[in-house]
This record gives structure tokens, C-alpha cells and sequence, in this order.
């Protein structure tokens, strides 16, 4: 490493520039390699035999690509895309930051390519959390621990059997027998006594979860951009390299 000091989220701002940059270099020079007819020319001219003899014009194709000059370009562009991210890639070795949460270290010195890996994690447990069954807030509900899960308050309801009634419609006269009718009725014959079980959470425990994971999640993205504000002398791995290569 040499030269000046450069911060992490400089380099992070124009790595991928350059990436694109030396992409289209290389794009392009593949497609000059494809074409023979761009490195060769040529130079033709005639003489004739006496000077009264038929007189040609020269006929010259001049060399429009030369392997060295497509060397040139293709250095030019990878050289600075190699040393930009090879200096990315150093401070990601030495840039760390502690993860702070309400205003107590939570983790020290992490790294600043784990704490990417925290972020996507921590994005996937906010999904999962919210995902979690919260109780029916229309029953009471309290944790028993023999369970392991909450229950509800026990309710009491009547259970009922229809049983079969005869109904007198018209009373029996000297003329008239007495007119009948068999019919059904809910009989009370007994009591449910009916408590509910469930392994979900309070609405209250499921935000409190969430409040600490959005949290978390905050801390690690100041983190990370605290880190990011770590200086390191700009690499030149690309130079050797390409130096080790072309000269």
C-alpha cells in the first residue's frame, strides 16, 4: 500500500464505477481481437517497366489496432479497478466498529463485512417475528408454566339434550277427541366447563421483539457506517501486477 489516505466509503462510492468502467475496456477490446483485418495493413506500389508504361496508384491499408496499444487500454482500465478494490478489500480486514444498543456495547470491534452478514440477518429475523401468532385479545389469558403455554380463563356453559314433550293443542270434548302434538325440547342436563390453551405470545411481547430487533438493526447500520469512515493508504496491487504481466 501507498500514496494518500482514502476512506472505506470512498472507495465503496466509485468501486463499482470503475468495475463498469474496465468491463466496457475489456468488451471492446474483445471485439477488435475477433477482427484479423484491424491489426494487419499493407502498402502496394507499382512501377512500371519503362516510363511510358501504364501508371497505378499506391494502394495502403494502414494497421488500425496493434496488440500493444490494446495491452495499453486493458492496463489503463485494470489497474485502477484492481487497486480500488484490493484497497476495499484491505479495509475490510481492519475496519471495525462496536455495535452499540441503548447506549451499552453489545459487541466489540466486529468487522465491517460481519456486520453485512448481521444486517441480512437481522432482516430475516424481523420477517420471522413478524410472522408470529399473537392471543385472541378477546379472552383472558395468563402462562402456566406445567403447560408451557398460556390458558384461558375456564368459562362455564350449559350443555342441553332434546328430549321429546307432548303438547295438548285442543282439549278432548264429547264430540272431539283431544288433539296432540309430539315435540322437541332443550333440556339442561348438564355444565361444560371450558379452558383454552395456546402457544402464541401477547401482542405485547411480539412488539417489544420487534422494537428490539429494529434496534439492533440500527445500531449495526451505524456501525457499519462508523467503520466505514476508516482510513487506509490506497493499494497498488494493481500496478505489480499488471507491471509483473505487460513489462
Amino acid at each position: 500500500m501507498a500514496g494518500r489516505q482514502i476512506k472505506l466509503n470512498q472507495i465503496i462510492a466509485i468501486g463499482n464505477g470503475e468495475k463498469s468502467r474496465a468491463k466496457k475496456v475489456l468488451t471492446s477490446i474483445y471485439q477488435k481481437l475477433d477482427k484479423d483485418a484491424l491489426f494487419s495493413g499493407i502498402s502496394k506500389t507499382y512501377e512500371p517497366m519503362d516510363e511510358e508504361g501504364e501508371q497505378l496508384p499506391k494502394d495502403e491499408k494502414y494497421v488500425q489496432v496493434t496488440v500493444k496499444n490494446a495491452i495499453a487500454e486493458v492496463t489503463d482500465a485494470l489497474k485502477d479497478m484492481f487497486n480500488i478494490v484490493a484497497t476495499q478489500d484491505l479495509a475490510n480486514c481492519v475496519a471495525r466498529a462496536n455495535i452499540v444498543v441503548d447506549g451499552k456495547t453489545l459487541l466489540e470491534e466486529v468487522p465491517v463485512t460481519h456486520m453485512l452478514f448481521l444486517e441480512k440477518q437481522l432482516e430475516d429475523l424481523n420477517t420471522f417475528i413478524n410472522t408470529l401468532p399473537v392471543l385472541d385479545p378477546s379472552e383472558k389469558w395468563t402462562f402456566n408454566a406445567e403447560a408451557n403455554c398460556y390458558i384461558s380463563e375456564e368459562k362455564k356453559s350449559i350443555r342441553t339434550k332434546k328430549e321429546p314433550q307432548v303438547i295438548v293443542k285442543y282439549e278432548a270434548t264429547d264430540k272431539h277427541p283431544a288433539q296432540t302434538e309430539l315435540i322437541y325440547i332443550d333440556k339442561p342436563v348438564g355444565y361444560w366447563h371450558t379452558v383454552k390453551f395456546s402457544g402464541a405470545i401477547s401482542k405485547k411481547e411480539k412488539d417489544a421483539l420487534l422494537e428490539k430487533v429494529r434496534n439492533l438493526q440500527k445500531a449495526v447500520k451505524f456501525a457499519r457506517e462508523e467503520a466505514n469512515n476508516t482510513e487506509i493508504g490506497k493499494s497498488e496491487y494493481g500496478d505489480r501486477i499488471l507491471k509483473y504481466l505487460f513489462e
